[in-house]
């Protein structure tokens, strides 16, 4: 299955990203290696994740990565990573049209 990042998800990563650095350097660029290695899992295994309790929908499910939730949402044909956003966020459903990946 093939697995592609919306922008939205991209843009939330390195953001999250940079705020890491700003304290921790080598702690950031460990967290984007580790959620790389955590999105490419649903390669293999995309149902893998919880559904989104925010939804309880099939096809959006969520990894965990630390205190983060990687969304995602599942096709035929493959992943779209929709965003990545803090745990004690609630997904906002407006995300799901940001998988134009």
């Amino acid at each position: 299955m093939r697995v592609v990042w919306a922008p939205l998800a991209l843009e939330r990563a390195a953001e999250i990203a940079r705020c890491i650095a700003a304290d921790r350097p080598a702690g950031a660029a460990r967290w984007i290696d580790r959620l790389v290695q955590i999105v490419a899992t649903l390669r293999s295994q995309p149902r893998r994740g919880r559904r989104v309790p925010e939804l309880d929908r099939d096809d959006v499910r969520e990894v965990l990565h630390g205190e983060y939730r990687v969304i995602y949402r599942v096709d035929a044909r493959r992943v779209v990573i929709l965003t990545v956003r803090h745990g004690r966020r609630q997904f906002d459903p407006r995300e799901l049209r940001s998988d134009d990946a």
